[in-house]
């Protein structure tokens, strides 16, 4: 047997299909000393018993471009390697027995379409004369998409190890990492057993491929990887004389799928309520092994399978499998550089797609290794995207009952997870409870999306089309735009800056101009080597030597992560005080009136101007009025420590009921965002976009000597802009926008939107969406003819660059 070297550039543990991948690729960007150690043999874990489907279609267009990416390289890996790996382009059905499934489908063909994948829309008698064994009653519609395949799970996982190996990479089976050596923010080295044998390879990085044991690995290596492993059940028929070749069949309305492999039929499943595995941890001698048989489980998704495809009930059943695969709190993998180190990676979770992704989430991380930066836009899967709390097994088992389900449950707007709520709460969770909020989740907070009208149950209901809250939403809207709205914003991150030389770092990170007046707030955003957004967020100069850095609940980590990795020996410190305080947004026309009941502090334009923070009194309370908006309109959010936040918001609703006030949620704040066009961070805006192109260059200060992106703002300015982000209304009152729909340019898709949300005050849709321009004038842009693709229909729409509602901030500074 061979043993581990004494050193190595990188340590990858896992030797499933993910961790075969990587070694694959880093091999490819050229490095040397790479060595993957699995502690039993490759593909021991889940990759082995896989259904090996290799779609295409993701929701993102770079979760898109992975996995289109994986096909690809998967076709060629025999050729390469010798090590066969059964892909084949068989095509996939999907199978909508809805109106409302019909509609998420026909989306997701425009969105395929968008995104450059062949996609057709086809009617039910379609399906049937391409997938003759199928009973088509109560069906509504069906997508089909040629270029899908399916492969050998294990074989690929083989092949990418074997190429890896071609290429000087060290694969070790039946070593298992036992401990870690750390320095700091680094690991300098992995402790390893086999055998009887023990040893230390000291190495330059760790990737975390171990799948369901990536958890526990996680928190040797010092990071959170929240996942859960799960029971998956699947089950294979005996041999069907003249089946033949047929594509892959879904039919999410009945949870279920069914691949044709050598003349059998795996039927597959993806039921509401899942069973979470080994919650104690995973038995040590875990190899090639499957889990208990529970067909009781199991045969709701038989007794519907039998209908659907009748020939089941004439097949015997070769093969009942139930085994173990690990699911993330979103359903979404997980990937990238660990916030909690600056040398640990992470590739893992992938939630049965891990065939059809680990081609490309190999190749995007041994990049982001490689360059230090990601290659492009992976909010999507970024593992910062995790909090702290999410990886708690308490809260993993709960939310992993439901994730599974959801990968086949309707994929409605807005839909919320349904289990493991609770867990963050704002300073006026009660109060906003008791008036009739509607909460959603985010980042783990429990938020005021919505209220409900007296009489009116305070619950979510789903549609692609408007929902019965749509109204109030409407009515939230028009008071912000013609009377004063009031909404909790708690969970806004909140980052201290502290030292003498907090100044000098922020300058260094932030394209914004920070050597301001204390008071002052910046709107700002940190930038990467390419000018593209590493975060959007305003930063507030408290004191001399403090600032205050305010940012989306979810990315707290991800900036917290990026500061530290610039921070360098500079006198600094940084802290997460977002439970520290609530923030009330008190916002439109009103607001100053608003306030003016209960703070004897002058409000005015010249006391107190738009982008300036000061301490006020209301009520009996202190709290420091903040003068910014997200909605356009005037107004303050007000920050009060969470122990006065209970009295501050009493005040402000008491005062609020004297001028006609509307308490809001954060449905009416993207709406309002819209219309007024400002970029929303991971949809609008991305480490890919430039921060020119995004057409934020205002925030970007370049008479500052140094700060990271500045070179690459200043050749953009030289070259000229390739894209520009546009904002689009539709020429219609009654179509509704998301994000990902295409938009054409005289007759040609050319893009997609990035975003979209009603304008209840402009009574259309809107969209935003970055559109090519390179060479062309601003007149030869917008002169074009634009149309929006809404579930295959092409809607004509309006295209500008500046805000359809106030366009010259007029509003923001009454």
């Amino acid at each position: 047997m061979a043993l581990p070297p004494k050193s190595a550039r990188v340590v990858i543990i896992g030797g499933g299909v993910i961790g075969c991948s990587v070694a694959y690729h880093l091999t490819l960007q050229g490095w040397r000393d790479v060595v993957l150690l699995e502690r039993k043999q490759l593909t021991s874990g889940t990759t082995w018993h896989a259904a090996g489907l290799i779609a295409q279609l993701r929701s993102s267009k770079n979760m898109t471009r992975l996995a289109k990416y994986s096909q690809e390289l998967y076709g060629g890996l025999e050729a390469e390697t010798g090590v066969a790996t059964g892909f084949r382009r068989n095509g996939s059905i999907t199978l909508a027995l809805t109106e409302a499934r019909r509609e998420e489908i026909l989306r997701q063909a425009a969105m395929a379409r968008a995104f450059g994948v062949e996609a057709e829309a086809i009617s039910p008698q379609d399906v049937k004369a391409m997938y003759p064994h199928v009973n088509i009653e109560g069906a509504t519609a069906g997508v089909y998409l040629p270029k899908d395949g399916q492969g050998d799970p294990a074989n690929i996982a083989l092949a990418l190890a074997k190429g890896a190996k071609m290429r000087g990479a060290q694969v070790l089976e039946r070593v298992k990492v036992t401990g870690v050596a750390r320095q700091g923010r680094r690991i300098t080295g992995v402790d390893w057993e086999a055998e009887g044998e023990q040893g230390h390879i000291s190495c330059d990085h760790v990737v975390n491929c171990a799948g369901m044991w990536g958890r526990e690995v996680g928190r040797m290596l010092g990071v959170n990887v929240p996942l859960q492993a799960c029971e998956h059940f699947y089950l294979v028929t005996d041999t069907i004389e003249g089946l033949g070749q047929l594509p892959t069949l879904r039919v999410p309305d009945e949870c279920a799928y069914y691949k044709e492999d050598a003349g059998k039929i795996l039927l597959g499943a993806f039921e509401p309520v899942a069973k979470p595995w080994a919650l104690d941890g995973i038995p040590e001698d875990f190899e090639f092994d499957q889990l208990p048989e529970d067909f009781e489980h199991f045969e709701p998704i038989m007794e519907a399978a039998i209908t659907r495809m009748p020939m089941l009930a004439e097949a015997g059943i070769h093969t009942f499998f139930n085994g173990p695969e690990s699911f993330t709190p979103d359903d979404a993998y997980h990937l990238g550089q660990a916030p909690e180190m600056d040398n640990v990676w992470v590739a893992a979770g992938f939630n049965s797609i891990g065939i059809q992704s680990a081609g490309g989430a190999g190749k995007a991380l041994a990049e982001w290794m490689d360059a230090g930066e990601k290659p492009f836009d992976l909010g999507d899967v970024d593992i910062a995207r995790m909090q702290p709390f999410q990886g708690n097994r308490t809260y993993l088992a709960e939310r992993s009952k439901e994730t599974l389900g959801l990968l086949y449950a309707d994929h409605f707007p807005f839909r919320q997870k349904a289990t493991a709520r609770g867990v963050r709460r704002s300073p006026l969770h009660s109060h906003l409870t008791a008036m009739g909020a509607v909460f959603g989740e985010f980042a783990g907070w429990e938020r005021a999306n919505w209220f409900a009208k007296p009489g009116q149950e305070p619950v979510y209901d789903y549609s692609w089309q408007r929902p019965s809250w749509f109204t109030n939403v409407a009515q939230e809207h028009r008071a912000v735009r013609e009377g004063v709205g009031i909404y909790d914003m708690s969970s806004f991150g909140k980052i201290r800056v502290e030292g003498p030389e907090a100044c000098a770092f922020l300058n260094h990170v932030a394209g914004g101009q920070m050597d301001v007046a204390a008071g002052k707030i910046v709107y700002t955003q940190f930038l990467n080597s390419r000018g593209g957004i590493e975060a959007d967020l305003t930063i507030t100069r408290l004191s001399e030597t403090a600032y205050l850095v305010v940012t989306p609940a979810a990315t707290v980590q991800a900036d917290m992560a990026h500061m530290r990795r610039h921070l360098g020996d500079r006198r600094v410190t940084l802290t997460d005080v977002t439970a520290g305080e609530a923030v009330i947004a008190v916002m439109g026309p009103k607001a100053r009136d608003l306030l003016g009941l209960i703070s004897r502090a002058d409000l005015g334009n010249t006391a107190h101007p738009f982008g300036q923070a000061r301490e006020i009194e209301i009520g009996m309370a202190l709290a420091r009025a903040h003068r910014v908006t997200y909605v356009g309109e005037l107004g303050w959010e007000i920050y009060v420590s969470s122990d006065m936040a209970g009295h501050v918001f009493e005040e402000i609703h008491r005062a609020g009921r004297l001028v006609g006030a509307k308490l809001c949620g954060l449905h009416m704040m993207d709406s309002c965002r819209m219309e007024k066009g400002y970029r929303h961070f991971g949809h609008d805006i991305t480490c890919e976009d430039h921060v020119l192109e995004a057409g934020l260059g205002f925030a970007v200060k370049t008479a500052k000597p140094d700060f990271i992106g500045r070179e690459a703002v200043l050749r953009k300015k030289d070259v000229g802009l390739s894209m520009r982000l546009v904002q689009f209304k539709l020429s219609e009152p009654e179509p509704l926008l998301y994000h990902a729909e295409p938009v054409l340019r005289d007759g040609q898709v050319v893009s997609h939107l990035t975003s979209g949300a009603y304008g209840h005050h402009l009574g259309a849709a809107l969209g935003m969406g970055y559109v090519p321009c390179a060479g062309q004038s601003v007149e030869e842009l917008l002169g074009s003819r634009y149309e929006i693709d809404v579930a295959g229909r092409r809607v004509r729409a309006e295209a500008s660059l500046r805000p359809f509602h106030d366009p010259t901030s007029e509003r923001v500074k009454l």
